[in-house]
């Protein structure tokens, strides 16, 4: 088995060691992005430190897109996490990441960077892979296919 998964040849490796691999990557990215948002959902104080910095960056309407950036990585978060609507939620984060890249990150080096290059790519491997076999949006496929007509 090792060795199927070490020196795989041709097509990628699908099955458990995929869905394995899938599994942690959602279970990581999506508690990263509930734990790095939950403190400003939480406190009214680091919301408003929050917009200040969405404000700094030139965003327009910082009073609604600060929030909107918040709930929407801690929502797509517990998505991601659970593996629902998994696509969608996916591509909300790979849009909002794109979006700190260019208003945030553009004038730094790449080390500045790298936080949010990896939540554009990982959403994006998700939004092209789908959420693999444990996840809800398989579940909902496989039962969706076992209903008698």
């Amino acid at each position: 088995m090792l060795k199927s998964i070490l020196f795989v040849r041709g097509a990628p490796p699908q099955g458990a060691p995929a869905d394995t691999g899938l599994l942690a990557l959602r279970l990581l990215v999506g508690s990263f992005l509930m734990w790095e948002t939950q403190d400003n959902i939480l406190s009214a104080e680091r919301m408003a430190e929050f917009v200040g910095f969405v404000g700094h960056h030139g965003f327009i309407m910082p009073e609604l897109m600060a929030p909107l950036s918040v709930y929407a990585q801690f929502i797509c978060g517990a998505l991601i996490l659970v593996g629902a609507l998994t696509r969608a939620a996916s591509l909300v984060m790979v849009f909002n990441f794109v979006v700190a890249l260019a208003m945030v990150h553009w004038g730094g080096d790449f080390r500045n960077w790298w936080p949010a290059l990896v939540l554009v790519f990982i959403p994006l491997h998700f939004a092209l892979a789908g959420p693999g076999r444990w996840s809800v949006d398989h579940w909902l496929a496989r039962r969706e296919t076992r209903v008698p007509a």
